[in-house]
């Protein structure tokens, strides 16, 4: 077997996932929202299938899509993009990942992670020959600086793979930190492959960066977007890969022999949604920035040290005062208070940094959340006892 895969264990979502659903418990750990996403988008993928063409479509995308896709980036990140020659969609952002790793990486090319880091990141840089050099980002504020950077590139730098905003934390590099990661990209000539699904699902007014808009990255980044975070639409799996007509032909080629296309009907329905009006997207931010609200606020009334959310569907809490790994809070949040939750631990390889961090899913019905409130009441007053 694949010694890649061999040893790896079932994924901290897809465990905690079964383990919700065979313990009744109330599941605030898997990042997926608990209402059908929008009835337009839903409708017009509906009617596609009955009125629209149902067989193969171009490996590339419908060009209905990339050119939305096209439109959509210059009207909401103000960049320019060649909707022909620059875009690609692929069925989820994981495949453009795996796409994007496989076009450039060679065995024995060094590729930078930040830890905390999505879990599918690790195996598929491992499955592309990749050696991985982490940057540890600490707690709580999650950022790195230039000595990180120093230690973790060399001239064998080929790629880095950086995630804004930051899945397991919830937080979002500034511009200043996407220049200087610029500067190492361009100083040991790497690539950098951009993770940048959330970049809607941000908060407080902050603007998302994408490091294509950076000085210098033009020609040497690979922009992946994910139109189940945009849309609340996970089980979807469509993503889009955005990169320089030389970049992309590459990653194209790896797509073909990896998923090759995705469903006709989820494209035309997506290419409607990214042509939504500005007002769609600042009320879907509107609606989930109240759950965080709410939930963060019911998280403190408990008891618990709550981060701050400054993006994507999960908040944060500090269990330091609890005297207890993550780990071993969320196995006993989830057997004997009936809640799933996720270990950032989970998120790191190897040993983490005493994190001492759990996260949980807001985009919840308020019911949902009230019930996961309301276990979570007399878990942190039983687990400090």
């Amino acid at each position: 077997m694949n010694s890649v895969f061999s040893g790896l264990s079932t994924t901290i979502f897809d465990s905690m996932s079964n383990l919700s659903r065979e313990l009744g418990a109330v599941n605030l750990g898997q990042g997926f929202p608990d209402d059908p996403g929008p009835d337009d988008v839903r409708k017009k993928a509906a009617d596609e299938i009955m009125s629209g063409w149902n067989q193969y479509p171009p490996m590339m995308g419908l060009p209905e899509l990339r050119e939305a896709i096209a439109v959509h980036y210059a009207q909401h990140q103000n960049i320019l993009i060649d909707a022909n020659t620059e875009t690609m969609v692929t069925s989820g952002a994981t495949e453009a990942l795996a796409a994007a790793l496989l076009a450039t990486v060679n065995p024995g090319d060094e590729v930078v992670l930040f830890q905390p880091t999505y879990d599918a990141y690790l195996p598929l840089v491992l499955r592309a020959g990749g050696v991985p050099r982490f940057v540890n980002l600490k707690p709580p504020n999650w950022t790195f600086d230039r000595e990180d950077l120093e230690r973790a590139f060399s001239d064998r730098t080929k790629v880095v793979l950086f995630n804004s905003p930051l899945n397991p934390c919830a937080t979002i590099f500034s511009r200043s930190q996407h220049i200087l990661l610029a500067e190492f990209c361009k100083r040991f000539d790497a690539v950098a492959i951009c993770d940048e699904v959330w970049e809607h699902i941000v908060f407080d007014g902050v603007e998302h960066t994408t490091m294509i808009s950076i000085e210098g990255m033009r020609d040497r980044t690979i922009k992946i977007g994910s139109a189940g975070k945009i849309f609340s639409l996970t089980g979807w799996k469509v993503g889009f890969v955005v990169a320089s007509p030389l970049l992309l032909a590459i990653v194209a080629k790896a797509h073909q022999f990896l998923a090759f296309t995705t469903a006709p009907n989820l494209q035309s329905a997506v290419a409607f949604g990214l042509n939504k009006d500005l007002n769609y997207f600042v009320e879907m931010r509107a609606r989930f920035a109240e759950r965080r609200d709410y939930f963060s606020n019911g998280l403190r009334d408990c008891g618990f040290n709550v981060r701050h959310s400054q993006a994507t569907y999960f908040v944060n809490v500090d269990i330091s005062d609890f005297n207890i790994s993550d780990t071993a809070f969320t196995q006993r949040l989830v057997r004997e208070f009936g809640v799933a939750a996720i270990p950032i631990s989970a998120f790191y390889s190897g040993n983490s940094p005493n994190c001492d961090t759990v996260r949980f899913c807001f985009a919840k019905k308020r019911e949902t959340l009230d019930a996961g409130l309301d276990r979570l009441r007399t878990a942190a007053r039983t687990m400090r006892i």
